[in-house]
């Protein structure tokens, strides 16, 4: 009777882990779990570089041959905008689509919100107290605009990536800062040329990076 009740019972706990099924949602949780830490996919990476490049560039062209510096002009604003905005909205739905029923360290925790958003405020602020303090205009709308938001952007992010142990952002993230950094050797006018071209080439190999992952 021991052997039977045993047997029965074995063949229970069996059934609710069937190799196929247990297969399947292995399969399902991989998917899953990539689909949550890696909310950029390569093709969107690819789409940054190109808007990044002719953003950047679009400015370069603007200043190249003001002398003196003034700042990118109104036509290269006017080019620059759309691409932002269209960038935001592709990033948004996709971001939305990867997270959909995410929940825990996935996603960003409120402190890391805060650390991000004090980070890219306090650059703005700073940018205008300069600008009210009438500070040249190769440091206001040069320099400064070009550089600093990458190197305080690239180092708060990196710290952020770093608590979470996710190697690959953090090495994104201080490749973006050495973008900022090496900017400021190139000049109000050849700052943008470097973080057009910086930013394009971190960018195509983060997504080189994501891609070689997902095949193998």
């Amino acid at each position: 009777m021991n052997g039977t009740r045993g047997t029965s019972q074995a063949g229970t706990a069996g059934d609710g882990l069937d190799p196929q099924q247990a297969a399947t949602l292995l399969e399902q949780t991989k998917l899953q779990a990539r689909r949550q830490l890696e909310p950029s996919p390569p093709w969107l990476l690819v789409m940054r570089a190109a808007l990044v490049l002719a953003a950047c560039g679009s400015a370069w062209l603007s200043v190249r041959g003001q002398h003196p510096y003034t700042g990118p002009t109104f036509a290269a604003i006017l080019v620059v905008v759309p691409l932002l905005v269209v960038n935001f909205a592709v990033t948004v739905a996709v971001a939305k689509r990867a997270t959909t029923g995410v929940h825990g360290r996935s996603r960003l925790r409120p402190a890391e919100i805060i650390v991000m958003t004090v980070a890219w405020v306090a650059v703005f602020v700073v940018m205008g107290v300069l600008a009210s303090a009438g500070l040249n205009d190769a440091i206001v709308y040069g320099w400064y605009p070009v550089t600093v938001p990458l190197i305080v952007a690239g180092l708060a992010w990196a710290g952020v990536m770093g608590t979470r142990a996710h190697w690959r952002a953090v090495g994104t993230a201080l490749a973006v800062a050495v973008v900022g950094a090496a900017g400021l050797f190139a000049g109000p006018v050849g700052a943008w040329a470097v973080a057009g071209i910086g930013l394009c080439a971190t960018l195509l190999v983060s997504a080189a990076a994501i891609a070689w992952l997902q095949h193998a």
